[in-house]
């Protein structure tokens, strides 16, 4: 292979247009469950903290206190995923990422707070 070669591959790989995503995204069964957990995941992490964050540096923290129930709001987004049919699959997973990790934090927060009460 001479160095010619190695261009004229790199030059078509550079004006090749931008395929459609691979068969992992598309078609692989456990694409949609993982992407859903995590997304869940990291929703019921950090859209509370970032609402509160925003909130508090805008308004002032007591403002921020009163308003912070709004941000059950944000369940709007998981409950659409879920009953869109297209999206049913990786939503009901984004709900399952989003309770476990309440159980979860929930869970170790009891567990640390009676055994330092006790």
């Amino acid at each position: 292979m001479s160095t010619e070669d190695t261009e004229d591959s790199e030059d078509t790989e550079e004006r090749a247009p931008a395929a459609e995503p691979g068969w992992w995204h598309r078609d692989h069964p456990t694409f949609a469950a993982l992407a859903g957990f995590y997304a869940g995941l990291i929703f019921a992490i950090v859209v509370p903290g970032l609402y509160v964050g925003i909130l508090a540096a805008v308004l002032g923290q007591d403002r921020a206190e009163d308003l912070f129930p709004f941000v059950l709001v944000t369940l709007v987004v998981p409950l659409l995923l879920v009953l869109n049919r297209r999206t049913r699959r990786f939503g009901r997973y984004m709900w399952l990422g989003m309770v476990s990790t309440a159980v979860v934090v929930l869970g170790v927060g009891a567990a640390v707070f009676w055994y330092m009460m006790r």
